[in-house]
């Protein structure tokens, strides 16, 4: 199991510099991957794109960016282009977002999610490939190319999947899923033996499941943990997370977070690895001090940015 870390928003308000130089940082303690989500404040695909460029070695990706309000072609082009920015180390992480958020805010449709997901998936994998559609769906209409000059690898392609029905579609057209606020024993049990059975039964490769959590290295989990069920209240309400939170028998996302002493959070992160997650996002939680603390003990796992094994490392 591989280990990344996110960046940006979730850590906190974040300019655009220090967003640059939280890529660096990641880089330079060797972990796998730096993860930015697409909240309110920086574009996600134009954020890992300008950082990924300024930093090399290190994969750069979104976990995620809500596809309603972005048609595929242009998220296509969006993702084309991080892509040659990076040098091909790019994995787009799509969702169909927060349904509360996607019709509030922007007065869009959030019906039928999956079959919606289904159509944007459709499309989007031939347009990341560089080939054209012609598609007019039930949901969505999409005709033409990205005509951008290549060659430019294809990006990973992984998708916010929390229920049966949308894990099983990750697994049947894209790269693989990419969970939050989601326990082991829901990973366990539910996410990876549905979205590993529907990939085989797709022909497609053993898939990627990128799992990410809320993690702070403390001595006072109690406290941590309140702050984290006062920051993170929505996601303990809304039915996306809620009835993956009630799966895994959490009253909210504190219950769920990973918070302990250097120890105990390191015993924590096995039980990802061992029910088959292939990428822990750890996204660091708290105040500087304690984000610095987290990332310290994250990047002295044994190899544990490209191989966690579980142990921490021998003084």
């Amino acid at each position: 199991m591989r280990i990344g870390v996110a960046v940006g928003d979730v850590r906190g308000p974040t300019t655009l510099a220090a967003f640059v130089d939280q890529v660096r940082e990641a880089a330079d303690a060797g972990f796998g991957t730096a993860w930015s989500s697409q909240a309110l404040g920086w574009d996600a695909v134009t954020a890992v794109a300008v950082a990924g460029a300024a930093v090399p070695g290190i994969d750069v990706g979104t976990a995620v960016v809500p596809v309603p309000q972005r048609h595929p072609l242009v998220l296509a082009g969006q993702a084309l282009t991080a892509q040659a920015a990076v040098a091909g180390r790019l994995t787009l992480g799509v969702g169909a977002g927060v349904g509360a958020m996607v019709s509030g805010m922007f007065g869009l449709p959030v019906d039928r999610p999956v079959r919606r997901m289904r159509e944007y998936l459709t499309v989007l994998g031939p347009l990341l490939r560089g080939d054209g559609v012609d598609h007019h769906g039930e949901t969505l209409t999409a005709v033409g190319a990205v005509e951008v000059p290549g060659p430019i690898p294809t990006p990973s392609l992984l998708v916010a999947a929390l229920g049966p029905r949308m894990v099983r579609l990750a697994g049947e057209l894209a790269d693989g899923v990419v969970t939050w606020m989601t326990g082991p024993k829901t990973l366990g049990e539910h996410i990876v033996p549905a979205l590993t059975a529907a990939a085989a039964a797709a022909g497609r490769q053993v898939p990627r499941i990128v799992a990410g959590l809320p993690v702070c290295v403390t001595d006072d989990s109690d406290g941590v943990r309140a702050r984290i069920a006062g920051q993170f209240a929505l996601a303990g309400q809304v039915p996306e997370y809620r009835a993956t939170l009630d799966r895994e028998g959490a009253a909210g996302p504190a219950d769920v977070a990973v918070v302990g002493t250097e120890t105990v959070v390191a015993q924590a992160l096995t039980r990802f690895r061992d029910v088959g997650v292939t990428e822990f996002m750890a996204a660091p939680y708290g105040t500087a001090a304690e984000q610095r603390r987290t990332v310290a003990l994250l990047a002295d796992l044994p190899a544990g940015r490209r191989d966690f094994s579980g142990q921490l490392a021998t003084p």
